[in-house]
This record gives structure tokens, C-alpha cells and sequence, in this order.
């Protein structure tokens, strides 16, 4: 029976001569059986491939074969996967577009996509989109995922800028920071004080951390602790404009962490009493030396938030230490020593690393960008 009505629909479409109205069913004349019109289903891979609904009979052998070509594993030639357009704009962008334009794509951060350039200045423009499988690192399942990438940008949400006054206080004129030449990243942790010496140009002068065998340790002695924050003032580079020190932001809910918060207040408290000139009179208009900066407004700058709660930022200076080697206009500079010297200590389970160098570095970073977003 669903053969003789398959059969009958089939016929019924091959005779109709109408075009003009729409609709599946058309309108009976005379009397006669509705007459049905062609309909299209669209490919909702690539949506360019139509397929007739009316024709029930090779319906599934029209969609396999047209879906194929939308499949990332496919080996059908990745120019038979696009349209003439669609080429053109796919090649315009790679012929063209530089490492940082690059790098925007979906899978093209890091060494791909100067090995884009790099092969396009040897070999000459790419003139289809097979040849791009050339490139080393980039296959034919990556391929289709950069492509598409191109033709549907994601959009990214914007950052929502935060002003300044609420990562920096004591609040100073914006001129005073932005004249800074360098500034000294200070973060405390429980048993360990670490910082970052970053200049205006993004490069790491400095950066290091230094043991403080007297946190936390039995009684609380005023006298130890003034030891331990004065061995490190000692060590800090003194041709600082401002030195930033990282507010940290602990629940008073919790009743557990008095003792971390008062450690993190008084530590503070003596670098704020130590670093800040005596000479300076305090009617002159000369900005505080020492700042604070909020480490939940660092957090968010990186996507480090979980709900109030900030997470590692290990991860994050990792990547910022491979950009310095891989991209020609890196987030921040380091010298080689430093990569040499701390390539290996933010690894998962390394005991070599320290949250405060990575909070220390990522402060400094947050601190200069923030800047720049607040004021255009």
C-alpha cells in the first residue's frame, strides 16, 4: 500500500505544469486532486545543498550524498566543499591577513598561524584551498574547522571595562599612571612574598619570590615579621614608579580564614609604611608611591573567576610565556633567562612554581591593560 502512495504522489508531481503559486498543495481545479508542488529541504551543514522533499523515493539517497562533503573526516577535496564565494574569501584572508589578524581564528593561535606566513612568503599566495594542507601543523580535519572559522567569526563578548578607580586606590590622577615608565607587581602569599618588575613596553624586567620563614608560624611576634617584609624590601628595585600591591579579598563569612586575613593585612600594612617615602610633604602634589590593586579585578581581566572565588592563574602565564616565543607581538615580553629559568615550574604537580609569581606577573599585566581600557 505505501508503495502503490509513493508511486501516485511521484506521478502527480511529474505532471504538474504549475510554478506559480505556493505552497505543497496546490489548488484543485475542477474538482481534480490537489497537484503537489516541489518543495526543498536545505543541508543544514553547509545550507547550500537542496533537496526535493516530494521526491520520497530518493530523498535518503539525495541527502547522503550531499552531506558528505560536510564532514570534517571527509576526503572528498576541500575545494568541492565550498562555493566559488566562499573560496575567495577563505583565501583572501589567509593570503593577506597578519599573524595578530591570524591568530583571531579558531585553532590558528600560536605557531600555526605564523606558519601561515612563513609559507605563503616562500611558496607565494595560496592559490586553492587545497593547497593550504601544505602548511605544516594544519590537516584536513583542522582545515575545515579554520575555514568555517572564517566564514562564521564567533563573535566574542565584549569586556566590560572596568573604571579605574575600582582596581587601583588610593585613588591618583590617570596622568600620574600613565606617565609610569615601570612598576613593581607585589603579591603575598603564607610563606612566600613574590614580585614582578614590567616596564611600560610589556617586557619583565624582574621577577622573582623570596622565602619568609616567620608567616604563620606559632605566635605571632611583630618583630619577625618586620624582618621577613624588610629583607624583602631590601631586594626590590628601588627605580620603580609605583609599586602595586595585590588587595586580596577574603570572606569575613568565614571564620577559619581570620588568621590568613590578618597575616595578608599586616604584611601589607608594613610594605605600605616601608616603601613609601618619608620626605615627601603631604600638602605637595605628588602621588602615593604605593598602590593597592584588587585581586577579584585581576581575576576577572583573565576569566579566573569561579563565582567569587578566584582560581589558578598558572595556566594563563603559561601561555603567556609560549606567546613570547611563538608571536612577534606577544601580550608581554620575557627575557630568555627568565623562560629558561622558570619554564618548568608551572606545570601540573610541579613543586618548583608558586601561585605568587604567577598572581605577581598576571597583577602587572592586568595593572597596564586595565589602564588602557579605562581610558579609551
Amino acid at each position: 500500500m505505501m508503495w502503490v502512495a509513493r508511486r501516485f504522489l511521484s506521478s502527480v508531481v511529474q505532471r504538474g505544469p504549475y510554478v506559480a503559486q505556493s505552497g505543497l498543495f496546490r489548488r484543485p481545479q475542477h474538482g481534480s486532486l490537489p497537484e503537489l508542488e516541489l518543495r526543498y529541504l536545505q543541508c543544514t551543514c553547509c545550507w547550500r545543498s537542496r533537496v526535493p522533499v516530494a521526491q520520497f523515493e530518493t530523498l535518503n539517497a539525495t541527502l547522503s550524498s550531499t552531506s558528505e562533503h560536510c564532514k570534517e573526516d571527509s576526503v572528498r577535496p576541500l575545494d568541492s566543499c565550498y562555493t566559488p564565494e566562499q573560496r575567495d574569501v577563505i583565501l583572501q584572508l589567509l593570503n593577506t591577513a597578519t599573524p595578530a589578524k591570524l591568530a583571531s581564528v579558531k585553532l590558528l593561535r600560536g605557531r600555526k598561524c605564523l606558519n601561515i606566513v612563513e609559507y605563503r612568503t616562500k611558496n607565494g599566495p595560496f592559490k586553492n584551498l587545497e593547497s593550504v594542507l601544505n602548511v605544516p601543523q594544519l590537516k584536513h580535519k583542522s582545515a575545515v574547522i579554520v575555514f568555517n572559522s572564517i566564514l562564521n567569526p564567533v563573535k566574542k563578548e565584549r569586556k566590560v571595562k572596568i573604571q579605574l578607580a575600582k582596581f587601583i586606590r588610593p585613588e591618583v590622577e590617570r596622568s600620574w599612571l600613565e606617565d609610569a615608565s615601570s612598576i613593581v607587581s607585589i603579591v603575598c602569599g603564607t610563606n612566600k612574598i613574590a614580585w614582578a618588575h614590567v616596564d611600560r613596553g610589556m617586557t619583565v624586567l624582574e621577577w622573582q619570590h623570596l622565602e619568609c620563614p616567620n608567616f604563620l608560624k606559632g605566635t605571632y611576634m611583630a618583630s619577625s615579621y618586620l624582618s621577613d617584609v624588610s629583607a624583602v624590601v631590601a631586594v626590590l628595585p628601588s627605580t620603580a614608579d609605583f609599586y602595586i600591591i595585590e588587595k586580596s579579598s577574603i570572606s569575613f563569612q568565614n571564620a577559619a580564614l581570620f588568621p590568613v586575613m590578618a597575616h595578608m593585612r599586616t604584611v601589607e600594612a608594613m610594605l605600605f609604611a616601608l616603601l613609601e617615602p618619608k620626605t615627601t610633604p603631604p600638602e605637595s602634589n605628588v602621588p602615593p608611591r604605593v598602590l593597592n590593586m584588587m585581586r577579584t579585578a585581576v581575576g576577572r581581566h583573565f576569566g579566573l573567576m569561579v563565582g567569587e572565588c578566584r582560581t589558578s592563574g598558572a595556566q594563563t602565564v603559561r601561555q603567556l610565556m609560549t606567546e613570547s616565543v611563538t608571536q612577534k607581538l606577544p601580550r608581554i615580553n620575557f627575557p630568555h633567562e627568565l623562560l629558561v629559568k622558570y619554564r618548568n615550574s608551572f606545570q601540573m604537580g610541579s613543586r618548583r612554581g608558586g601561585e605568587e609569581l604567577c598572581d605577581a606577573l598576571l597583577q602587572a599585566v592586568a595593572f597596564y591593560e586595565l589602564l588602557s581600557e579605562s581610558s579609551s
